[in-house]
């Protein structure tokens, strides 16, 4: 049986929060291979334009004008953009249709793939069979053949692990690691991820596996509709068994040389030999939720896709509301085919496809929270300190797909001991 958990989650869209450092010592990741560049460092010269021509075109594409401020001069990764998590509006971008192999930020894919499928009460005993087929140097969580785990549990060892076992386990729980990979394309195609390539479930290295700056962004985007996938991903720590497991994102768990970010909540890293290092983040600032993603910088010091993700942000909150959007990210093919329809279950108080506001519910009443802090039985997660501020709750659980997709509610909840 599954030891009792314990978590600390970040709430998407804190206004105001000063958080301390956790005082145990996190135990190392389990991280494959230190990164180098594998891809050439020069990009096609032809790449998709879906989203728009501008995305589509090699460089740095951003409209700079009078009040817009200028981007960071010392980012070094292949490949990276910034886009309105709500509206879809691609702020800017850099080679952002590149094909590059993604690393673990393919698991948002995997589990926005997987999550619906079993009850996070669900046992599963781990046969030897399920733990096979993992590349040497794979992150684990430490899946033990033998004993039963719930699927919540995998799903922590996914999201805040990056464990390829616990992929493995769920894969497996999914008529094997095959039919997983086809079901991940599919649901690739069907979000119009057109630059995605799946090979394997768990995003390790494989021949002809690829992604894109473009690609992780939609897949961020879509599972953050799912409230396991906000709870999971924005989870900081967790018991596992016996043991703590902490959050292997470091702009939500923080490390001696990147701090926690203000707003954090997700999504997801990724970290192997021929990706280098890769890494999607969801934030919110003043009422703006942005979605970040970074592939591969080229300067190989320690936490340097976080560092520069955290840039990328900073720039975003100064430039959203008065830079011109370079592109968009599209909405799965199903829900562009009904754009021209208003969302079901519409009243005359809820917003309209195309103008959903932030901050309201489907009745388009503005809903607020008091931030909490998490403790456990066993101190788990106890220095985390959530200080003053309001948790502001985005609005509307359907998708609203006129060039605005926004986030459901991102409710904080309390977790007992």
């Amino acid at each position: 049986m599954p030891a009792p958990h314990t978590t600390v989650r970040r709430a998407l869209l804190v206004t105001s929060a000063a958080l301390l450092s956790l005082s145990a010592a996190a135990p190392a990741a389990l991280a494959a291979p230190t990164p180098s560049t594998g891809p050439t460092a020069t990009p096609p010269a032809r790449m998709s334009s879906l989203g728009g021509a501008r995305l589509g075109q090699a460089g740095t594409q951003v409209n700079l004008a009078p009040g817009v401020p200028v981007l960071p001069k010392d980012l070094t990764a292949l490949s990276w953009i910034v886009s309105d998590a709500e509206s879809g509006q691609v702020l800017a971008a850099h080679n952002a249709h590149w094909r590059l192999p993604p690393a673990s930020t393919l698991k948002m894919l995997f589990a926005d793939t997987l999550l619906p499928r079993f009850p996070k009460t669900m046992e599963h005993k781990v046969a030897p069979a399920d733990l096979a087929g993992m590349g040497a140097g794979s992150s684990v969580v430490g899946i033990k053949a033998g004993r039963s785990y719930t699927v919540h549990d995998l799903w922590l060892g996914v999201f805040l692990r990056s464990g390829n076992d616990a992929v493995h386990v769920l894969a497996a729980m999914n008529e094997g690691v095959g039919r997983t990979v086809k079901d991940m394309q599919d649901h690739a195609d069907e979000l119009q991820a057109l630059d995605t390539r799946v090979v394997s479930p768990d995003g390790y290295d494989a021949p002809g596996q690829l992604s894109s700056a473009y690609d992780l962004t939609l897949f961020a985007r879509s599972g953050l509709q799912k409230k396991d996938f906000r709870d999971y991903c924005s989870t900081v720590s967790a018991k596992f068994g016996s043991s703590e497991i902490r959050n292997t994102n470091r702009l939500l768990s923080g490390d001696t040389d990147v701090p926690v970010y203000q707003g954090i909540a997700g999504v997801k890293n990724g970290n192997t030999s021929h990706a280098g290092a890769t890494f999607t983040g969801v934030a919110e600032r003043g009422g703006k939720v942005l979605l970040v993603t970074v592939m591969n910088p080229q300067k190989h010091e320690h936490n340097e896709v976080y560092k520069e993700t955290a840039k990328l942000f900073d720039w975003g909150f100064q430039a959203a509301g008065k830079v011109t959007p370079v592109g968009e990210l599209v909405p799965p093919k199903s829900a562009a085919a009904s754009t021209a329809r208003p969302s079901a279950g519409a009243s005359s108080g809820q917003a309209s496809s195309g103008q959903a506001a932030a901050g309201t519910d489907g009745s388009g009443t503005k809903r607020v929270a008091s931030t909490t802090t998490r403790s456990g039985s066993r101190g788990i997660g106890t220095a985390l300190a959530v200080a003053g501020g309001l948790l502001v709750l985005l609005g509307g659980g359907a998708f609203l797909v006129n060039r605005r997709w926004p986030l459901p509610d991102l409710m904080r909840r309390r977790t007992r001991p």
